[in-house]
């Protein structure tokens, strides 16, 4: 005996009140970032380390005391890693965003491009601190 499957019916698109289609608030990661559930934990670093030296440069510490110059580095080295870890996420999602809604991909272009430059910004305080 030979059975016919019935086709599944297509669900019809979820519409807004103007008749639009409603777009998804959000779109599934296919990969997990990087950092995980450390960038948390490294951005809180970042924070007290900001905290720390412009608290010293606020109190007249020179910039080349250690005071300054170490949670400095720190806090910029940490900002390089939790930069490209954020860039490389926005970007993915980007991409998984362009087929769903345009807008929303090309703003994420945009979002990944200050991440990057604030990646290059943290290299080159890096570099300024190692230098001066």
């Amino acid at each position: 005996m030979d059975l016919d499957r019935q086709g599944r019916p297509e669900r019809p698109q979820p519409r807004d009140a103007a008749g639009r289609r409603l777009v998804p608030s959000r779109v599934a990661e296919e990969r997990p970032p990087l950092l995980g559930d450390w960038f948390v934990y490294f951005s809180v670093v970042v924070l007290i380390c900001g905290v720390v030296a412009i608290t010293a440069l606020e109190l007249g510490t020179p910039l080349t005391s250690g005071i300054v110059r170490v949670p400095a580095l720190v806090g910029a080295g940490l900002l390089v890693i939790l930069s490209a870890d954020a860039a490389l996420r926005v970007w993915r999602s980007a991409w998984a965003w362009l087929p769903v809604d345009r807008g929303r991909g090309a703003f994420r272009f945009v979002w990944a491009a200050v991440l990057v430059g604030i990646l290059l910004a943290s290299v080159g305080t890096i570099l300024f601190l190692v230098t001066a």
